[in-house]
């Protein structure tokens, strides 16, 4: 079955996770359907974020429409300091949304940039792109 979701071609692509920027200087980040994040994953979808920004930082946009719940040590990578900005997770569903507001590993205070959740791909690249604020807030709430 083809999915549309990976049909456009994404550099730095791995058997589990695509990267590319947009022209508008967003990193996306799209996570295979499916997938078990795992430590080693999370290290190396980081460090490619890393390597794509160059030194500059930018808001990241994940696409983790269908992915597994992430494993404790994908959560305590995802709770480390990257060259992102702001971060919106994209799903498509109440699962995803439970699955974002679990990624922090358990006892840290939650995501090291603004962070948010959303199933709507406007209105995350939006958000994206506001100016950030300092009340920004770093918990998933959309």
């Amino acid at each position: 079955m083809h999915d549309p979701l990976l049909s456009y071609p994404m550099s730095n692509a791995t058997d589990e996770f695509g990267l590319r920027m947009e022209p508008t200087g967003i990193v996306r980040l799209r996570w295979v359907p499916g997938l078990r994040i795992t430590g080693s994953l999370a290290a190396a979808a980081m460090a490619a974020v890393d390597q794509l920004n160059d030194g500059c930082s930018r808001p990241l946009l994940v696409e983790m429409h269908g992915t597994e719940t992430p494993t404790r040590e994908a959560r305590r990578r995802f709770s480390e300091r990257c060259t992102a900005t702001r971060i919106a997770l994209l799903g498509g569903s109440a699962v995803d949304r439970v699955r974002a507001s679990l990624a922090p590993e358990p006892g840290r205070v939650g995501y090291p940039v603004p962070t948010r959740f959303f199933t709507s791909e406007t209105t995350a690249l939006a958000w994206l792109l506001e100016a950030p604020s300092p009340a920004s807030g770093s918990a998933p709430d959309r």
